[in-house]
């Protein structure tokens, strides 16, 4: 059967779009979203998407490290599945498109499936991750990892901005943070993770196109930094004598700023945060705090990159007479989608009479930690404008339900790797 004939009494889009609105409602902060691990918001977010999965026919339950998870039973119970997911975390004063989209979509795929009471093969689990953007504990694809059983429990020790540690905040959610290690997945479960998302960019946009193929997730390294210099009286120490850390922070960001702009391969480089102390109108700043954010198309050019980097923040804070601390807090390697995956979107995506686009990711995404345990494939859907991780990030619903045609086309027309046939 067709997906056209599928859903030919009802738009998946209009379905989808209903729910990423009555999610987006679901916020810490009045007139704006933010929904951030282990909050009671988020909670209450994985109790709608829990009772959607069962109403999908699913069973469905949250995991020990708050991920949603839900299982659609194959021709055979028990058969290794098909894993859909994405995230349903924000970062503050978000979107509300970015992760729960996929994690909706691919319900109401499910749902397609159940109302025609079709089974197949292979079983299909759906899965909301808790913890993919790492706002509260700066650290990142918490929930992918754990599944992925490569989660890093010196984290549970990491206090947020309130001094809640993350130990006592899973506790606080009803989780017990000594049993995280359940959550993790054997490689013989999964036949492969697929996640659809919005891009998070203009290109699609650009292509007038609205879904494309994701070649690869580029792999990202964050940096901290710290210049310590003299702070002193505005009015009373001369231009000449000064050891201005902001002044040097400043200057660094500039040649970071210069460095990617020049680069002609891909390379992006941001500065997102910046603290200057003492941070008074009338005095000279002596200690400046920033993040570095470097992303490559593949992980040679990125480590390079940060080399010369870091060659150039030592040489002005050495020039500046300023003291410097580099330390790496975050470091993924790109994650390549697997060919015979591309090849089964691409297939969808044609079927549904569109063209087929490749384009790679330059957002990180959970497929970065499910790689360790399946082969890796992503869809991605246009979004207005390329932004995302703003209010404005939005998707038309024609984009929403043609992502949706396309992933019902790949899961109705999956086939496993040949070593992996079920």
């Amino acid at each position: 059967m067709g997906v056209g004939n599928a859903v030919q009494n009802a738009s998946l889009g209009e379905e989808i779009v209903a729910r990423i609105n009555e999610l987006g409602e679901i916020s810490q902060e009045a007139g704006k979203l933010t929904r951030i691990y282990l909050s009671k918001e988020l909670r209450k977010a994985a109790d709608f998407i829990l009772g959607w999965m069962r109403d999908a026919g699913m069973s469905a339950h949250l995991d020990a490290i708050g991920n949603v998870c839900g299982r659609y039973e194959g021709e055979r119970p028990g058969a290794p599945c098909l894993m859909l997911g994405s995230h349903y975390d924000t970062v503050r004063d978000a979107g509300k498109w970015d992760g729960p989209l996929g994690v909706i979509t691919a319900i109401a795929c499910v749902a397609d499936l159940n109302r025609r009471g079709k089974r197949l093969p292979f079983a299909i689990e759906v899965i909301g991750f808790a913890d993919e953007e790492g706002v509260r504990f700066a650290s990142t694809l918490l929930g992918s990892r754990a599944v992925a059983g490569t989660f890093d429990e010196s984290v549970l020790a990491t206090r947020d901005r309130d001094g809640v540690s993350m130990r006592d905040a899973l506790v606080l959610f009803g989780l017990d943070p000594d049993h995280i290690g359940a959550a993790a997945r054997a490689r013989r479960e999964l036949l492969a993770y697929l996640e659809l998302h919005i891009e998070q960019g203009p290109v699609l946009e650009a292509q007038n196109l609205p879904v494309g193929v994701v070649t690869a997730i580029a792999g990202a390294t964050r940096l901290a930094a710290r210049l310590t210099g003299m702070a002193g009286h505005a009015g009373t120490v001369p231009m000449a004598l000064r050891r201005d850390a902001l002044t040097g922070a400043a200057e660094c960001i500039g040649a970071i700023e210069q460095f990617c702009r020049t680069d002609e391969s891909g390379l992006v480089g941001t500065v997102g945060y910046i603290h200057a102390k003492p941070g008074a109108t009338n005095v000279i700043p002596g200690e400046v705090s920033f993040t570095i954010d470097m992303r490559a198309p593949t992980d040679m050019h990125r480590k390079r990159a940060v080399a010369d980097v870091v060659r150039q923040i030592e040489a002005i804070a050495k020039r500046r007479q300023l003291s410097l601390q580099l330390d790496v807090t975050h470091e993924n390697r790109t994650a390549p989608c697997a060919p015979w995956l591309k090849e089964q979107i691409a297939r969808a995506i044609a079927a549904e009479g569109l063209s087929v686009f490749e384009l790679p990711s330059g957002a990180g995404h959970d497929g970065m930690a499910m790689i360790d345990i399946a082969d890796v494939g992503m869809i991605f859907v246009r979004c207005r404008g390329g932004i995302s991780h703003h209010p404005d990030e939005h998707v038309e619903l024609a984009d929403a339900d043609a992502g949706a045609r396309v992933l019902l086309q790949v899961i109705e027309n999956f086939t496993p790797r040949e070593d992996r046939a079920t």
